[in-house]
């Protein structure tokens, strides 16, 4: 088995969302050594057909790069594979790693590697190509107990707000919260992973401080880690989550709206915002992401996901509403649609081989973006499509894992699918 040679491969080569120029050579070069006619086309996507295939198989090659990524020294326990001090890559690298062994063994094959699925599905959405396959099997679930056959819609939330500012002499402090759990504002949205810029925003207005800059967070689809502040204020002391440290007196400009942008934080409900108790998912939540200052303006950004395309805009609807009240003007970018759950025959056939090796395999939707979602959508539902995927835990941190023997039973479901149809 070679998947594991060929994810070791991955892991040496660079590829953060919107720096994968190498990667995507690599795997090229890769498609047309084992006979594969190769299309890349602007946003990055390499679509790969060898022979009269039957089913398509599709990741992203893409990661999220937390701690010492791209550097990723990797750990193998024997158990788990992890990267010291960084996030894995796991999600999606396996999934092409997966891929690769398949094309160097089947002849009828179809291969879509996307890319900058982390940052939007912008891969997915910008894909113009015709896939030649009605069946599309994604490799980029997480759970191995899984048939996935749905996913939930998604939206990008800017509100920005301009900056007017007073200049003082005050005392001056650093604020920082650092080196938290972190984890999938999706998948993992429902075990209430703190905050940083949460718990920064709060401490901030419970001690009367004005902001002098505020940043925070590191990928909208990532529970954010880190976030610091410069601010003024008056006797400020570090507690467990808080790191604070003494500038001095000094001269700064503080922002003259301070007071609004935290009460906004503040008051911004962030996490869960339904669940369905009967089939066990999240309906709808969303994630503070990111917040960037420069001179002039603030922008905090948002992503909220919801099962469906109503829940998606009474996301939008509410969110908008409170940032107005605090003064916020908001946009909306990268906007997805739900893929609502089908069971096809499709889903039917590898369900069943996925029951050969693991009993407790079920058909179930997801509550994150998944790109065949995307696909079948462009598709007006003329695709069939289902998701699969070893168990990962904790993507998007630097706790991130992949089990392995969970790597080896779904690689064999893809084999034994592409065999069935060859």
């Amino acid at each position: 088995m070679k998947v594991f040679e060929y994810f070791e491969q991955i892991c040496k080569i660079p590829h953060c969302s919107f720096e994968t120029d190498e990667l995507r050579e690599y795997l090229t070069q890769f498609a047309k050594k084992h006979k594969f006619e190769v299309a890349t086309d602007e946003f990055g996507n390499i679509h790969a057909i060898k022979g009269e295939p039957k089913i398509c198989l599709q990741a992203h090659y893409d990661m999220v790069c937390v701690g010492l990524a791209p550097n990723l020294e990797l750990v193998n326990d024997g158990e788990f594979l992890s990267a010291k001090g960084s996030s894995l890559g796991s999600d999606n690298g396996i999934g092409v790693a997966i891929i690769m062994e398949m094309m160097s063994k089947f002849d009828n094959l179809e291969v879509l590697i996307t890319n900058n699925e982390e940052v939007g599905l912008l891969g997915a959405n910008g894909f113009n190509g015709t896939l030649k396959s009605k069946n599309i099997l994604n490799l980029d679930s997480e759970d191995e107990n899984g048939v996935f056959i749905g996913c939930a819609s998604g939206v990008s939330i800017f509100a920005s707000i301009n900056l007017s500012k007073n200049e003082q002499i005050c005392q001056v402090y650093e604020v920082e919260v650092s080196g938290l759990q972190g984890g999938h504002s999706g998948i993992e949205i429902i075990k209430n992973i703190p905050n940083a810029i949460k718990i920064l925003a709060k401490f901030l207005a419970q001690n009367g401080c004005e902001l002098v800059s505020l940043r925070g967070g590191e990928r909208n689809n990532s529970i954010p880690v880190n976030a610091k502040a410069v601010v003024a204020g008056v006797n400020l002391s570090s507690n467990e989550m808080v790191k604070v440290k003494s500038l001095g007196e000094q001269k700064v400009k503080t922002l003259a709206n301070s007071k609004q942008i935290l009460a906004f934080i503040n008051a911004f409900s962030q996490g869960v915002r339904s669940y369905d108790e009967s089939v066990g998912v999240v309906l709808d939540s969303i994630n503070l992401s990111i917040i960037k200052q420069d001179n002039d303006a603030l922008e905090i950004e948002f992503f909220a996901r919801s099962m469906s395309d109503e829940g998606r805009e009474e996301l939008k609807f509410q969110t908008l509403n409170l940032a107005s009240l605090a003064g916020f003007k908001v946009r909306f970018e990268e906007e997805t649609q739900a893929w609502k759950p089908v069971v096809s025959e499709f889903a039917k056939d590898i369900l069943g081989e996925m029951k050969k090796i693991n009993k407790d395999a079920k058909m179930v939707a997801v509550h994150a973006g998944l790109e065949c979602g995307v696909l079948i959508n462009r598709a007006k539902n003329s695709l069939q499509a289902c998701s699969i995927g070893p168990n990962i835990y904790s993507p998007h941190s630097i706790n991130e894992k992949c089990e392995i023997k969970s790597v080896e039973k779904i690689s064999k479901v893809v084999e034994n699918i592409l065999k069935k149809y060859s």
